[in-house]
């Protein structure tokens, strides 16, 4: 009987240590798990820089905190920075990409000019008002996120076209100088200055920018352009085309207007009572211009066979 006992009460004691030992390995596993929930494994902590030049600018400026040409930076230094001027005391060779700057969500301000950039993804920088991209080698671009954009700088590029530019319902200043478009519509009414000199213009459509008050489209290929719409114009550039006839009857607060190197035959400003500059001088059909009988134009810039009149017609 006592040997039974002992049987039982050894039993009793391996069940137990047993059961302790299961209890012990459960709270292990369960701190183990508790852990890795409280610590996640990081991902998408870095972002890609694999532009050495770009990176080497963003160390320079104390923007890439791990200071280390590695090919990433803390997605947080990138979300920190809310202007970004990459020709600011650079000597550190030309960008080719700027991949990467997708996680710059918070700018406002971004200055990449005079680099070796084909292409850029700007649907993140959803802040952005300013851009600054002249002399660089861009074939496309999609301003479809940047509705907060109020200036854009693009000359100097390889353009013919511009994508979502009427989503950029805040742009008062944009410069496509020194591109290949041919033919462009701006609907934006917010815009104010538009300089689209040097490219290969046929035709410009700008009756929705109702706000437009500075047109440059000098040395292009337009012969005709109807301004009838951009009623607020103060200053008109188009030296340099071959248009033969133009209607500024509705532009009365035009101020400056240089139309030399055209075709026209006839040019009636006689309603643009506000003009203090005028230059038409090598047009060698337009022999009259026409004014106002009270007119009184501060400047003005004529060829030798070329008078101002109040009866040219």
């Amino acid at each position: 009987m006592k040997r039974q006992q002992f049987k039982t009460t050894s039993q009793f004691s391996t069940s137990k240590h047993l059961k302790s030992g299961l209890l012990i390995l459960a709270l292990g596993i369960l701190g183990l798990s508790s852990c890795s929930n409280d610590e996640p494994e990081p991902t998408n902590l870095y972002l890609e820089i694999p532009d050495t030049h770009f990176e080497a600018i963003l160390i320079e400026q104390g923007i890439d905190s791990d200071g280390a040409l590695n090919g990433q930076m803390l997605r947080t230094d990138a979300e920190n920075v809310s202007k970004l001027d990459l020709n600011l005391n650079s000597n550190h060779g030309e960008i080719e990409s700027l991949s990467g700057i997708e996680g710059f969500t918070n700018l406002t301000f971004l200055s990449a000019a005079n680099q070796q950039i084909k292409s850029v993804d700007l649907s993140f920088n959803t802040q952005l008002d300013t851009l600054i991209f002249f002399n660089n080698y861009l074939t496309e671009i999609d301003l479809s996120g940047n509705s907060k954009l109020i200036w854009a700088d693009l000359n100097f590029n390889e353009l013919s076209s511009i994508s979502g530019l009427s989503n950029a319902e805040n742009l008062k200043i944009i410069d496509l100088s020194y591109n290949f478009f041919e033919h462009l519509t701006i609907e934006n009414e917010s815009i104010e200055t538009l300089f689209v000199m040097q490219n290969q213009l046929k035709t410009i459509d700008a009756s929705g920018a109702i706000n437009l008050k500075s047109l440059l489209l000098t040395s292009n290929q337009l012969e005709a352009v109807d301004l009838s719409s951009n009623t607020l114009l103060e200053t008109l550039i188009l030296s340099d085309n071959q248009i033969e006839e133009l209607d500024l009857t509705q532009n009365t607060a035009l101020t400056y207007f240089y139309i030399s190197s055209n075709a026209l035959n006839t040019l009636d400003v006689s309603q643009n009572t506000a003009l203090v500059d005028l230059r038409v001088d090598r047009n060698p059909s337009l022999s009259c211009i026409k004014i106002g009988s009270e007119q009184n134009i501060a400047t003005s810039k004529l060829s030798d066979h070329q008078q101002l009149s109040t009866n040219c017609f």
